[in-house]
């Protein structure tokens, strides 16, 4: 798969970062002329994945978050959310909906809006080293 155009951000794990990211990447995807739904749907997925890092990542202290949005052949936005926070002990389980380590407040349903807005999502983690949600999202071209 050939890489046609990137970007990278960094920032802090504040929760006011998560609208930054979200804007970043829908301001990049629109260089593939997305509809809105399909816009609509990078934003939701992208907010999940940047705030899953944000909450879960790093509950007690202020961490790093990295994203980097990549288009490839022209026709796929990847999204990649990664932290150093203090991972995932049971992906599998994590990813069971209205699961959730968050507390009372939290859904539980992170993982499976970013399945639902997205054509494959895949989650690499390990406790203590941080997590990886890798997001791709097929762009359908324009019939004209």
């Amino acid at each position: 798969m050939k890489s046609d155009n990137y970007v990278k951000l960094e920032f802090p794990s504040r929760s006011v970062n998560e609208s930054l990211a979200r804007t970043a990447v829908a301001g990049f995807a629109a260089q593939m002329d997305p509809t809105l739904d399909e816009l609509g749907d990078i934003r939701t997925a992208v907010s999940e994945a940047v705030t899953n890092a944000i909450v879960h990542a790093y509950p007690d202290a202020v961490g790093t978050v990295w994203l980097r949005a990549r288009i490839i052949d022209g026709e796929f936005l990847e999204i990649v959310v990664k932290d150093k926070g203090r991972g995932i002990e049971d992906v599998k389980k994590a990813r069971t909906p209205l699961f959730t380590t968050g507390g009372e407040d939290r859904s539980g349903m992170g993982f499976t809006i970013m399945e639902s807005f997205t054509d494959k999502l895949s989650v690499r983690s390990a406790p203590g080293k941080g997590t990886t949600v890798t997001l791709l999202r097929r762009i359908r071209k324009k019939r004209g």
